[in-house]
């Protein structure tokens, strides 16, 4: 059956859940701040300041896309978040797999996959701007 409402009700869940999931690492960044990325950011011979671009990818662009906002582009500014954490923070791991024989970056690839899902797909009739 392909009804367009359970499509736009899949879009719901599928923003909502991912959204709140990114969020949620945004929000440990804003209680406990973002020491961490900023050397990651130095070490990479890049200012200090682009650091704080994660309040807007981990912060503002979920708050976009779960409530369907300029769902497209929270989702490219997510999907940007995780192509820089892939570079800074991952890069060493990309070609390994866990004790379980799983990707060792499978929670990144599955955000970074869904960004880019959300932004060619959209938020759906569902959300505040729709379409």
């Amino acid at each position: 059956m392909n009804s367009p409402l359970l499509d736009d009700i899949g879009k719901l869940i599928f923003r909502v859940g991912f959204g709140a999931l990114f969020l949620m690492h945004g929000i440990n960044k804003v209680m406990h701040g973002i020491d961490g990325i900023e050397s990651l950011v130095v070490n990479a011979g890049l200012p200090a300041e682009i650091a704080y671009g994660v309040y807007v990818g981990e912060v503002l662009a979920p708050i976009l896309i779960i409530v369907g906002w300029h769902a497209r582009i929270g989702a490219v500014l997510t999907a940007a978040t995780m192509a820089f954490a892939f570079h800074l923070a991952h890069s060493h791991e990309i070609f390994e797999l866990t004790a379980h024989g799983g990707w060792q970056l499978e929670l990144q690839g599955m955000f970074l996959l869904a960004s880019i899902a959300i932004a060619l797909s959209g938020p759906g009739r569902i959300s505040l701007n729709g379409r």
